[in-house]
């Protein structure tokens, strides 16, 4: 079909290329079609008109008058230190009383020529005081010719609803709307996405209405009949095309795989010193459902921290080994990626020693693969893997790498999706005769619509029990500028874990060897400046970890952990850690994700405010993990009124993940939903907002199944065929296609 071409139309044709290149460069807009969809942040209203006897202070008003006298004056000022300043003074009067407007510097000419006595107009503006006289700074204003001009273009100038649109210092809010006001009538030619069907039942105006009530309401039903359609569309386009995604996977072919009734999975169940929770049980038994289809599983499994995902994928894996396949699983770092390896031999005993004496009848390999490995370690282990000595393969990105051949890859299991680039997934999958099984794996909870948004191609399963036996965790905000006493205290607390036998982190956003470049430093923030405390840059491990060892924590074991250290000694670092020879453990957030050291029972966290909630949630999960209860120190400078300390309050008084999650999404917005993943990048939703409209996208999912699955080429559907276009220029295109 014939792509709209008004729509379609370049800007700098329609507006000029001065324009038009602020516009692509500022705001990213492009085209006719562009400009349209760049929707008003909020409306202001002019006022409704005021009688000069009775105006409100502080208020924005409307007033009709008559201009009285107008007077130029010259002045000098820092800015004009010869006098050169101009200041132009008018009074106005309706009869019931009079007013002063002023205009300055260059704004005066147009009024100066305008607004001459005896001239009529309409002023709109906020009232303030000056001189203990009421006045109208800069006010706008519209000239009213003759007096036949009736009372309804006064009223409807008045009432009127004017947009203000996001606009950059290069292009003010009303040139955009200028330019949208020149475009506008192009919207009658906007073809709808939305079936007729769906429009009708729900009750939705057509979009070029929309587009016009979005722009140029008069009243706020206007505003809210458009912004209910428009949501409607960002939803339903979105989920046609994350449909389209898993209504492609589905027709790929993938083998089978299905555990035998006495082999690998029922020696290591029986091995097993606990009983699994109900909820581990119910997410095996979807895993297992979908291994046993014909086409290719792709689960997201989230667990809150210590929730035992872990155990859960390693039940699917050897589910696949025994049915003759191989499993692997990717670990974001080196580190991770060698815990995983030690956790889960430990699990499975003999039954990881295949090819061993000693190794028990159904057992397999289970091989590390990483990076840092020596030459004859690696070739030995790619040479399990060719053969298929190895059912079981641990590993970072080096797994991707062309020369890793696998004999017949299964199942992928991805751990922590966010730090995985879903181009190496991609590579791995590419790794099987025919797609393997994908399972990803992540310990930040997400909200049920970011899961149908972000993650909306793939299948969700959620763990949300934690085994018996984890204890509980206290979390307290020291507040370190007005109470330097309880940072005191903390240390002192950190000592008392310490003399009973247990372990500490301490946790700070920077590293400290970049030459100390607080521009550097800096970057690494997660969160926006708020306050003096922004304006020193962040504490930073190294130089941390020498105050602590010489000051409150002198006398105890203190090493330093951080993602610029050589992989061995990072190895060396931890296995120190987790043997109990270190005291205290200072670190960047490289402890974040999957270290497991149940003896570690304290954990204090330096210039909290420079994390994310979710983040934060994440690193005090570290703690507690062992019979003895756990204690997290959220450590801020941050003034108690601040958004920054909120923050961290809400992360103190509560250990629901899923709660905080929330509250991350509302203070970070959603980044760009079908870019990367949480990117926190300018978002492709105008006007959906992802926890807000948790019903609109919940039946928008729904509507875009039903379409999809009648009309998967979507081919009696041009208007939505052209909007998932739009909406997947190539780069998103490429995102989805390798999810």
């Amino acid at each position: 079909m014939d792509l709209v071409p008004a729509l379609q139309e370049p800007m700098k044709k329609v507006l000029g290329p001065a324009t038009a290149k602020v516009m692509a460069e500022h705001l990213g807009l492009h085209t006719v079609g562009d400009l349209l969809h760049h929707y008003p942040r909020r409306y202001e209203e002019r006022g409704q008109l005021t009688h000069l006897a009775d105006l409100p202070m502080d208020e924005h008003v409307t007033v009709v008058a008559q201009v009285a006298d107008a007077r130029l004056h010259t002045f000098a000022s820092s800015k004009a230190p010869r006098g050169k300043g101009q200041r132009l003074e008018v009074t106005i009067t309706d009869g019931s009383g009079r007013l002063q407007l002023v205009f300055f510097g260059n704004g005066v000419h147009k009024p100066h020529k305008e607004l001459l006595p005896g001239t009529r107009a309409m002023f709109a503006g906020k009232v303030s005081v000056f001189n203990r006289r009421l006045q109208l700074a800069h006010p706008a204003y519209e000239l009213l010719r003759d007096d036949t001009e009736g009372e309804e273009t006064v009223e409807s100038w008045a009432g009127a609803l004017i947009p203000l649109y996001p606009a950059t210092a290069k292009l003010e809010s009303w040139k955009l709307a200028k330019a949208i006001q020149t475009v506008l009538p192009s919207a009658q030619e906007a073809v709808d996405p939305l079936p007729g069907s769906l429009r009708e039942g729900r009750g939705l105006v057509s979009l070029p209405e929309a587009l016009l009530k979005i722009h140029r309401p008069h009243t706020k039903a206007d505003i809210e009949d458009a912004r209910a359609r428009l949501k409607w569309d960002e939803a339903f386009v979105l989920q046609i095309a994350l449909a389209r995604r898993r209504h492609a996977e589905t027709q790929l072919p993938a083998v089978p795989r299905k555990p035998g009734p006495d082999g690998l999975l029922t020696a290591f169940d029986d091995r097993l010193p606990f009983t699994l929770t109900d909820g581990q049980q119910k997410v095996s038994r979807e895993i297992f459902d979908d291994l046993a289809t014909d086409h290719p599983m792709h689960r997201l499994l989230q667990g809150e921290v210590g929730s035992g995902k872990t155990l859960v994928a390693l039940r699917a894996m050897l589910a696949v080994v025994d049915s003759g396949g191989q499993a692997v699983m990717l670990a974001p770092t080196e580190v991770l990626a060698q815990q995983h390896h030690r956790s889960v031999v430990e699990m499975m005993g003999e039954l990881a020693e295949g090819g061993m004496l000693g190794g028990a009848e159904h057992a397999t390999k289970v091989v590390l693969l990483t990076g840092s490995m020596g030459a004859a370690a690696r070739r030995h282990a790619l040479l399990d893997l060719a053969t298929g000595e190895a059912g079981i393969v641990i590993g970072t990105h080096a797994l991707i790498e062309d020369k890793v051949q696998f004999h017949d890859l299964g199942l992928v299991v991805v751990d922590e999706q966010h730090r995985f680039g879903v181009e190496q997934r991609d590579a791995l999958r590419g790794k099987g005769k025919q797609p393997p099984h994908l399972l990803v794996m992540t310990a930040t909870p997400i909200p049920r619509t970011v899961a149908m948004t972000v993650f909306g191609d793939l299948e969700t399963s959620v763990l949300d029990q934690l085994p018996a036996g984890r204890s509980p965790i206290a979390s307290h905000v020291v507040p370190a500028a007005d109470k330097p006493h309880f940072l005191a205290r903390a240390w002192e607390r950190v000592r008392e874990e310490v003399s009973n036998g247990h372990q500490a982190y301490v946790v700070c956003p920077r590293i400290g060897d970049e030459d100390d470049d607080p521009k550097k430093g800096a970057k690494q923030s997660k969160q926006p400046p708020e306050g003096d405390a922004d304006k020193r840059p962040p504490l930073a491990v190294l130089d941390v970890a020498e105050q602590l060892a010489k000051g409150p924590l002198q006398g105890l074991k203190v090493e330093v952990l951080h993602g610029r250290m050589q992989p061995d000694d990072k190895d060396a670092v931890m296995r120190r850690f987790a043997a109990g020879e270190t005291d205290v453990l200072v670190a960047t957030t490289v402890i974040e994700v999957g270290v497991n050291v149940p003896n570690a029972t304290a954990m204090v966290i330096m210039d909290a405010d420079r994390f994310g909630v979710s983040q934060l949630h994440q690193l005090r999960g570290r703690v507690g993990r062992g019979s003895a209860p756990g204690l997290c120190l959220l450590v801020s400078e941050m003034p108690e009124a601040s958004a920054a300390r909120q923050r961290l309050n809400a992360v103190a008084s509560t250990r629901d993940g899923f709660e905080l999650s929330r509250i991350d999404l509302e203070q970070r917005r959603e980044g760009d939903v079908l870019g990367q993943a949480q990117s926190g990048a300018r978002t492709s939703l105008r006007v959906l907002a992802v926890i807000e409209d948790e019903e609109i996208i919940a039946e928008a999912r729904q509507e875009a199944a039903a379409v999809v699955a009648a009309d998967p080429e979507l081919t009696g559907l041009p208007g939505l065929r052209t909007a998932l276009e739009a909406l997947l220029d190539e780069e998103r295109e490429q995102y989805l296609e390798k999810g």
